[in-house]
């Protein structure tokens, strides 16, 4: 099933300061909540463990349930974010919460293709640029996924790289799938003047 996505060009947001590092895909959905396929709605499961107390009310010194975080559709976290098993219910949980790009130092490499592939934008940044975000506990962040570049607090920008691919779908707010049926007419006329076997 192909799905029509919000385009990621340039946003900006504010951030959420997440300054854990190794925070796996357990963490970001506890596995008893893994009992659908669908990708709505788990956004209300994200960090669960950590943002509700164990009468079910929201934890008060949890940064999600800041009032700086309402809003937010930018999550900065520490290294290592992701790591853990391959669930792509940990994404669909971040971008049901709201958050649309994730930066970090470093991504489990499995989590970074999960990302990518569902229309979350991971955000790999130097770990000092990182740090000092983390350490200013929030502000205003523009990502701009065209030139590749994060506009920081403080005016400066920071690179970050993307495969064309990804960066490609993400602009297009396509995945995979719905790339191919856009170049179907392509692929139908090459399908016409190749040679048969």
């Amino acid at each position: 099933m192909t799905t029509k996505r919000t385009p990621i060009t340039t946003f900006s947001s504010t951030y959420a300061a997440l300054d854990v590092a190794d925070v796996d895909t357990d963490q970001i959905i506890p596995a008893r909540y893994l009992t659908t396929t669908g990708r709505d709605g788990l956004g209300k499961f994200a960090f669960n463990d950590w943002r509700y107390l164990a009468d079910g009310s929201p934890n008060p010194s949890f940064v999600l349930n800041s009032p700086g975080a309402a809003g937010a559709s930018v999550l900065v976290a520490g290294r290592n974010f992701g790591c853990g098993s391959s669930r792509e219910h940990a994404v669909w949980a971040l971008m049901s919460t709201g958050f649309r790009a994730v930066i970090s130092s470093a991504f489990a490499d499995i989590f970074r293709g999960n990302a990518l592939g569902n229309g979350l934008l991971p955000v790999q940044l130097d770990e000092a640029v990182v740090s000092e975000l983390l350490s200013r506990g929030g502000g205003t962040v523009t990502v701009n996924l065209v030139d590749q570049a994060v506009t920081l607090p403080d005016g400066s920008t920071a690179k970050f790289s993307v495969p064309p691919f990804a960066k490609h779908c993400l602009i297009n707010g396509v995945d995979e799938l719905g790339f191919l049926l856009d170049a179907s007419d392509d692929i139908a006329r090459h399908e016409r003047t190749r040679a048969p076997r």
